[in-house]
Protein backbone atom coordinates (compact mmCIF):
# COMPACT_ATOMS: atom_id res chain seq x y z
CA UNK A 1 0.00 0.00 0.00
CA UNK A 2 2.68 2.23 -0.51
CA UNK A 3 0.52 4.86 -3.27
CA UNK A 4 -0.85 6.04 0.09
CA UNK A 5 -0.16 9.68 0.22
CA UNK A 6 -1.49 10.31 3.72
CA UNK A 7 0.30 7.67 6.00
CA UNK A 8 0.81 10.38 9.43
CA UNK A 9 -3.41 11.04 9.13
CA UNK A 10 -5.53 8.82 11.04
CA UNK A 11 -8.03 6.86 9.64
CA UNK A 12 -11.56 7.83 9.70
CA UNK A 13 -14.57 5.74 9.89
CA UNK A 14 -14.59 5.12 5.81
CA UNK A 15 -11.15 3.98 6.21
CA UNK A 16 -11.93 1.30 8.67
CA UNK A 17 -14.90 0.01 6.61
CA UNK A 18 -12.62 0.03 3.92
CA UNK A 19 -10.00 -1.55 5.42
CA UNK A 20 -12.00 -4.60 7.04
CA UNK A 21 -12.38 -5.62 3.30
CA UNK A 22 -9.10 -6.19 3.30
CA UNK A 23 -8.57 -7.62 6.84
CA UNK A 24 -11.46 -10.14 6.25
CA UNK A 25 -9.41 -11.92 3.36
CA UNK A 26 -8.15 -14.39 6.01
CA UNK A 27 -11.47 -15.19 7.47
CA UNK A 28 -12.85 -16.23 3.67
CA UNK A 29 -10.18 -18.22 2.77
CA UNK A 30 -11.19 -19.93 6.08
CA UNK A 31 -14.49 -20.15 5.47
CA UNK A 32 -13.57 -21.83 1.90
CA UNK A 33 -10.98 -24.01 3.25
CA UNK A 34 -14.04 -25.38 6.11
CA UNK A 35 -16.23 -25.57 3.15
CA UNK A 36 -18.69 -23.14 5.16
CA UNK A 37 -20.43 -21.82 2.24
CA UNK A 38 -23.25 -19.93 4.06
CA UNK A 39 -20.84 -18.31 6.32
CA UNK A 40 -18.43 -16.76 3.45
CA UNK A 41 -21.53 -15.44 1.47
CA UNK A 42 -22.71 -13.91 5.03
CA UNK A 43 -18.89 -12.39 5.57
CA UNK A 44 -18.84 -11.88 1.35
CA UNK A 45 -22.28 -9.78 2.20
CA UNK A 46 -20.58 -7.83 4.90
CA UNK A 47 -17.74 -6.72 2.95
CA UNK A 48 -20.26 -5.32 0.35
CA UNK A 49 -22.46 -3.76 2.95
CA UNK A 50 -19.08 -1.89 4.11
CA UNK A 51 -18.90 -1.17 0.87
CA UNK A 52 -21.58 1.22 -0.09
CA UNK A 53 -21.08 2.69 3.44
CA UNK A 54 -17.79 3.94 3.53
CA UNK A 55 -17.97 6.14 0.40
CA UNK A 56 -21.88 7.07 1.70
CA UNK A 57 -20.33 8.23 5.07
CA UNK A 58 -17.40 10.16 3.55
CA UNK A 59 -19.84 12.11 1.65
CA UNK A 60 -22.40 12.68 4.49
CA UNK A 61 -19.38 13.70 7.15
CA UNK A 62 -17.55 15.46 4.14
CA UNK A 63 -14.14 13.56 4.88
CA UNK A 64 -13.68 12.27 1.08
CA UNK A 65 -9.94 11.75 0.68
CA UNK A 66 -7.08 10.69 -1.08
CA UNK A 67 -6.58 7.54 0.84
CA UNK A 68 -9.88 6.85 1.28
CA UNK A 69 -10.88 6.41 -2.34
CA UNK A 70 -7.98 4.27 -2.53
CA UNK A 71 -8.48 1.99 0.46
CA UNK A 72 -12.14 1.80 -1.12
CA UNK A 73 -10.72 0.62 -4.76
CA UNK A 74 -8.85 -1.70 -2.80
CA UNK A 75 -10.71 -3.30 -0.97
CA UNK A 76 -13.29 -3.40 -3.81
CA UNK A 77 -11.22 -5.16 -5.66
CA UNK A 78 -9.70 -7.86 -3.07
CA UNK A 79 -13.55 -8.53 -2.06
CA UNK A 80 -14.47 -9.02 -6.20
CA UNK A 81 -11.40 -11.47 -6.15
CA UNK A 82 -12.25 -13.37 -3.23
CA UNK A 83 -15.17 -13.55 -4.50
CA UNK A 84 -14.36 -15.33 -7.60
CA UNK A 85 -12.09 -17.41 -5.45
CA UNK A 86 -15.44 -18.87 -3.41
CA UNK A 87 -17.45 -19.61 -6.74
CA UNK A 88 -14.77 -21.17 -8.15
CA UNK A 89 -14.48 -23.47 -4.83
CA UNK A 90 -18.53 -23.56 -4.16
CA UNK A 91 -19.51 -23.81 -7.65
CA UNK A 92 -16.71 -25.56 -9.64
CA UNK A 93 -19.06 -26.70 -12.64
CA UNK A 94 -20.36 -23.50 -13.23
CA UNK A 95 -16.94 -21.92 -12.84
CA UNK A 96 -15.44 -24.15 -15.53
CA UNK A 97 -18.44 -24.44 -18.17
CA UNK A 98 -18.25 -19.85 -17.97
CA UNK A 99 -14.07 -19.85 -18.06
CA UNK A 100 -13.53 -18.24 -21.27
CA UNK A 101 -16.32 -15.57 -20.60
CA UNK A 102 -14.92 -15.09 -16.49
CA UNK A 103 -11.42 -15.02 -17.82
CA UNK A 104 -12.51 -12.67 -20.93
CA UNK A 105 -14.20 -10.38 -18.59
CA UNK A 106 -11.14 -10.08 -15.88
CA UNK A 107 -8.55 -9.57 -18.59
CA UNK A 108 -10.26 -6.17 -19.37
CA UNK A 109 -10.29 -5.23 -15.46
CA UNK A 110 -6.39 -6.21 -15.58
CA UNK A 111 -5.67 -4.01 -18.19
CA UNK A 112 -7.46 -1.43 -16.96
CA UNK A 113 -5.13 -1.81 -13.76
CA UNK A 114 -1.92 -1.98 -15.64
CA UNK A 115 -3.26 1.56 -17.42
CA UNK A 116 -4.27 3.11 -13.90
CA UNK A 117 -0.86 1.94 -12.62
CA UNK A 118 1.06 3.01 -15.65
CA UNK A 119 -1.07 6.45 -16.04
CA UNK A 120 -0.50 7.20 -11.81
CA UNK A 121 1.26 4.40 -9.97
CA UNK A 122 -1.53 3.64 -8.50
CA UNK A 123 -5.50 2.11 -9.11
CA UNK A 124 -7.49 4.54 -10.63
CA UNK A 125 -10.76 5.21 -7.89
CA UNK A 126 -13.22 7.49 -10.35
CA UNK A 127 -16.26 5.67 -8.92
CA UNK A 128 -18.74 6.61 -11.24
CA UNK A 129 -22.37 5.43 -11.21
CA UNK A 130 -21.18 2.75 -14.04
CA UNK A 131 -18.93 1.78 -11.43
CA UNK A 132 -21.50 1.68 -8.36
CA UNK A 133 -24.17 0.27 -10.53
CA UNK A 134 -21.72 -2.79 -11.51
CA UNK A 135 -20.50 -2.94 -8.44
CA UNK A 136 -24.01 -3.71 -6.53
CA UNK A 137 -25.21 -6.06 -9.74
CA UNK A 138 -21.95 -7.99 -8.97
CA UNK A 139 -22.24 -8.25 -5.16
CA UNK A 140 -26.36 -9.75 -5.81
CA UNK A 141 -25.15 -11.95 -8.01
CA UNK A 142 -22.24 -13.35 -5.59
CA UNK A 143 -24.56 -13.25 -2.41
CA UNK A 144 -27.39 -14.91 -4.38
CA UNK A 145 -24.78 -17.69 -5.31
CA UNK A 146 -23.54 -18.55 -2.19
CA UNK A 147 -27.12 -18.40 -1.02
CA UNK A 148 -29.18 -20.25 -3.59
CA UNK A 149 -27.06 -21.10 -6.32
CA UNK A 150 -26.04 -19.69 -9.97
CA UNK A 151 -28.50 -18.06 -12.32
CA UNK A 152 -27.38 -17.53 -15.62
CA UNK A 153 -29.09 -14.32 -16.38
CA UNK A 154 -27.72 -12.70 -13.65
CA UNK A 155 -24.27 -14.09 -14.39
CA UNK A 156 -24.48 -12.32 -18.21
CA UNK A 157 -26.04 -9.21 -16.72
CA UNK A 158 -22.67 -9.37 -14.27
CA UNK A 159 -20.54 -9.50 -17.53
CA UNK A 160 -22.37 -6.61 -19.76
CA UNK A 161 -21.76 -4.48 -16.74
CA UNK A 162 -18.42 -5.91 -15.74
CA UNK A 163 -16.76 -5.18 -19.58
CA UNK A 164 -18.81 -1.63 -20.02
CA UNK A 165 -18.04 -0.31 -16.67
CA UNK A 166 -14.09 -0.99 -17.35
CA UNK A 167 -14.25 -0.04 -20.69
CA UNK A 168 -15.49 3.37 -19.15
CA UNK A 169 -12.75 3.30 -16.56
CA UNK A 170 -9.97 2.73 -18.98
CA UNK A 171 -11.28 5.76 -21.11
CA UNK A 172 -11.11 8.12 -18.18
CA UNK A 173 -7.66 7.09 -17.48
CA UNK A 174 -6.89 8.08 -21.10
CA UNK A 175 -8.73 11.32 -20.91
CA UNK A 176 -7.08 12.21 -17.15
CA UNK A 177 -3.62 13.16 -17.00
CA UNK A 178 -3.87 13.09 -13.49
CA UNK A 179 -5.33 10.91 -10.64
CA UNK A 180 -8.71 12.14 -9.71
CA UNK A 181 -11.69 10.63 -7.62
CA UNK A 182 -15.29 11.14 -7.21
CA UNK A 183 -16.00 11.23 -11.25
CA UNK A 184 -19.31 10.82 -12.11
CA UNK A 185 -19.24 9.11 -15.36
CA UNK A 186 -17.80 9.72 -19.20
CA UNK A 187 -21.10 11.44 -20.34
CA UNK A 188 -20.32 13.83 -17.69
CA UNK A 189 -16.59 14.38 -18.52
CA UNK A 190 -17.27 14.78 -22.57
CA UNK A 191 -20.45 16.89 -21.82
CA UNK A 192 -18.37 19.34 -19.39
CA UNK A 193 -15.54 19.23 -21.65
CA UNK A 194 -17.99 20.43 -24.25
CA UNK A 195 -19.38 22.70 -22.86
Amino acid sequence: MLWFKTPKKKLSIPDWLSLYRILSVPVLLTFILLDERLLFGTFLLISFITDSLDGFLARRWNIVSQRGAQLDSVGDAIAFTVGLVGIFHFERTFFIDQIELIVAAFSFYIVQLLAAYIRYGMPSSFHTYLAKLSALIQGVFMIWVFYFGVELWLFYLVLAFSVLETIEEIILIILFPKWKSDVKGLIWVLNKRKN
